[in-house]
């Protein structure tokens, strides 16, 4: 199985409980609530080595995730909806598509809302103001609400990459000297 078809069916798998939680979810008008708690969740993948190991060791068997994924959920305080979906997706083997969930359950979010989700990425974290600024500039772009979904990767020395829908701006130093690099090198 190649690697674009192991993330097809992960999207795939990912799609089809996410479509399913956000329908419930939207029918009972939780939406608001389970932005936060995906936004929350998202946070703590990102930063427990544990949780991610979880997610995709097959050292833990069915029972051993879905407790794990119980008593997280609980002690977050998620939703019974939430909370139901990720046991489910334990005791079937699918936590490896959490991230993928989390990703299409922020876009269905988005879409209901109005908005939309801006991937940036900056050398440096940015401050409330900065965002505040790039997220008004990109909603008066775009013409609608929209949501920064900020990270650092100190490896770009210095400027940001900005995805927006399928465009993306990359003023990034690291990509400005690859392309100074490859100048050079047709030059000499």
């Amino acid at each position: 199985m190649t690697v674009a078809n192991s993330a097809s069916i992960s999207a795939d798998i990912a799609g089809r409980y996410a479509q399913a939680l956000f329908d419930l979810v939207k029918d009972s008008g939780g939406i608001d609530a389970l932005s936060g708690q995906v936004d929350e969740l998202a946070s703590a993948f990102d930063a427990s080595e544990d949780l991610r190991n979880l997610t995709v060791s097959p050292l833990y068997d069915r029972q051993g995730q879905e407790a794990a994924i119980g008593a997280l959920a609980a002690k977050m305080g998620l939703s019974p909806e939430l909370a139901n979906t990720l046991r489910l997706m334990a005791r079937n083997r699918r936590l490896f598509a959490l991230p993928q969930l989390l990703a299409k359950l922020r876009g269905l979010i988005a879409d209901a809302r109005g908005e939309m989700t801006a991937d940036v990425v900056s050398a440096q974290a940015l401050s409330d103001d900065q965002k505040s600024r790039l997220a008004d500039t990109l909603s008066a772009k775009s013409g609608k609400k929209v949501k920064l979904n900020a990270r650092v990767d100190e490896s770009l020395i210095g400027g940001m990459i900005v995805k927006l829908g399928s465009q993306m701006i990359d003023s990034s130093i690291k990509s400005k000297l690859a392309s100074l690099q490859n100048a050079m090198k047709e030059v000499g």
